[in-house]
């Protein structure tokens, strides 16, 4: 195992790009470890790397991510995030423990939470609903990517017509944030929600326009047709 992760770090680092580094940081206000490279450029070393992978036990990839993660590096964590999507089928309900974990202990930016729970975390409560209420924990979370995390992981299953009376719960509990990266987060679940459910994220977000920070409203109405949005900014 320590020899795929060798490996992995040493094409990691092969591929490193200062120009790519430097202008990757823009996009973040924290402080960010970077190989730089294009996502595109990470994926395939993480997917090339896959076969070799699929081999171990589930118990010994977990760990083997659990290493990546620890890193900090950007790149390291996108790797988990192209691998951990293949194992759902391997997939347990006590599983939401050890990915909450993880995201308490080793994200600390917002495109590792999007990247890790869009795909990941989402493809575990598609397949086991019933874990919903752990989401929902994270929302109470002092930790603002745990917050966002319980937000963007109904992204993929919003846009599906999935969970929509939990959807507004996590709002609700979200809704008076002041932290702009949690707004955007649930903000954006929203908006992901309107698509199969317009009427009622409507008539959610008018329901909530005077509290709602400005962030999350905006988000929320982005893909509503021009008429409902003139009518929500009145």
């Amino acid at each position: 195992m320590q020899n795929i992760l060798s490996k992995i770090r040493a094409e990691l680092k092969a591929n490193a790009n200062e120009e790519i580094r430097e202008g990757t940081r823009r996009f973040f206000r924290e402080g960010i470890k970077l190989y730089g490279m294009k996502n595109a450029a990470a994926e395939r070393i993480a997917k090339e790397r896959w076969p070799e992978v699929n081999n171990l036990s589930k118990g010994k990839i977990f760990s083997l991510c659990e290493k990546l993660l620890s890193s900090g590096y950007q790149e390291e964590c996108y790797v988990v995030c192209v691998w951990l999507p293949k194992m759902v089928k391997q997939f347990e309900p006590e599983d939401i423990k050890i990915f909450g974990k993880w995201i308490d202990k080793h994200i600390d930016n917002w495109a590792k939470c999007d990247t890790f729970c869009n795909h990941t975390v989402g493809d575990f409560i598609i397949k086991f609903p019933e874990k919903i209420n752990e989401i929902k924990k994270w929302a109470r979370s002092e930790n603002r990517w745990m917050k966002r995390a319980a937000a963007v992981t109904l992204i993929i299953p919003a846009r599906r017509g999935l969970f929509l009376k939990d959807i507004f719960e996590i709002a609700d509990i979200l809704l008076l944030d002041k932290d702009d990266m949690v707004q955007k987060g649930y903000g954006w679940m929203l908006k992901a929600a309107s698509q199969a459910y317009q009427k009622e994220v409507f008539e959610y977000v008018l329901k909530h326009k005077q509290e709602m920070p400005r962030t999350a409203f905006r988000y929320a109405i982005e893909k509503m047709p021009p008429g409902l949005r003139q009518k929500a900014m009145r």
